[in-house]
Parts: C-alpha cells; sequence; structure tokens
C-alpha cells in the first residue's frame, strides 16, 4: 500500500490561502469536480471517486481520526467506466454517503495541496505528503508541519474526521 502524511483544516479565509499556496506551489491550480461515493465497509474506508462519466478512482484507505499531521494507507484503481463499478459495490456493500466538492489542487513538492469547496460543508484544505519509499513518518510529519506554517494553518483549524464523517455528523 501506498502512503502519506495528511491533515485537514478548516478555512479561515480562502482568498488569503489561495494566494498562498499559489506562492508555494510548483505548479498552476488544477480545478477538479469530484464526487465520492463511500460504501458501507467493514474497516477502513472505501469510495470511488468519480472525475468524469468515463474517469474514476475507486479508493481504500486506513488513517486514525486524530488531528494533527498523521499517516493514511491507500491504495487506488483506476477506471473508464465508474457507473458499473458503482452499481455493484452499493448492490454488495450499501452506500454509506456521497461528498461532492470542488478541489483546487496545487503541488509543492512532494506535497498535494488542496482547497475543496465541499457542498453542505464550505472551504477546507488538505496536505497529503505522499511518502517516498523508505521515507519515515516524522520526515512526512515534518513536512507538513512546515507547510501548515507557510500556508498560516493553526492547531486550531484541524479537524480529525474525513468529510463523510462530517456532513454525518450533521444529519
Amino acid at each position: 500500500m501506498a502512503s502519506n502524511i495528511e491533515i485537514k483544516a478548516r478555512v479561515r479565509d480562502l482568498g488569503a490561502l489561495q494566494r498562498l499556496a499559489e506562492e508555494i506551489s510548483d505548479t498552476p491550480c488544477e480545478v477538479l469536480p469530484q464526487e465520492d461515493i463511500f460504501f458501507t465497509v467493514p474497516q477502513g474506508r472505501l469510495k470511488l471517486r468519480v472525475l468524469a462519466p468515463d474517469r474514476g478512482e475507486l479508493i481504500y484507505y486506513t488513517r486514525e481520526n486524530t488531528s494533527g499531521p498523521k499517516r493514511s494507507d491507500y491504495s487506488i484503481f483506476r477506471t473508464s467506466d465508474p457507473d458499473p463499478l458503482k452499481v455493484v459495490l452499493a448492490a454488495a456493500w450499501g452506500i454509506r454517503g456521497v461528498v461532492k466538492k470542488v478541489r483546487r489542487l496545487y503541488l509543492a513538492g512532494q506535497t498535494r495541496i488542496h482547497l475543496d469547496d465541499v457542498t453542505g460543508l464550505g472551504a477546507f484544505m488538505e496536505l497529503e505528503v505522499v511518502m517516498r519509499p523508505g521515507q519515515s513518518d516524522a520526515e512526512g510529519q515534518a513536512i507538513a508541519a512546515d507547510l501548515m506554517a507557510k500556508l498560516d494553518i493553526s492547531n486550531a483549524d484541524l479537524i480529525d474526521v474525513a468529510y463523510i464523517d462530517l456532513l454525518l455528523s450533521q444529519s
């Protein structure tokens, strides 16, 4: 399984955060509409991310529900036909919920910076430090902490759960 060190935070000032992300990004911003369909599974999380009618990713991941930089282990299966896959998975596991968002993606070194506008929740950001072979969690956590400082993200901004958990807690 691949792994990353990640954080998720509420956004206080989207314009300011976007300017900071653009300053440290190695690439121009990429805007990605996404629909994540979460399935009811006995452990971890399983979601089908629909990026377009002919493009999707089935993502299984595990991570602790703690705030601050934490390890996430994941596997991704890419598909050019997400709708039939959704039907099969829904029949087998049932749908737990759906998260719709528009993601602004920036890349800074080995880190993916996501600025997310999540339907029903508002503005959030994520950092995903994509771990390299042999790299320690401590190294990834240090990279995340450095980027948090550069992006003016405080520990008070951090959240410890997935968007799906936040949406379901509102119901």
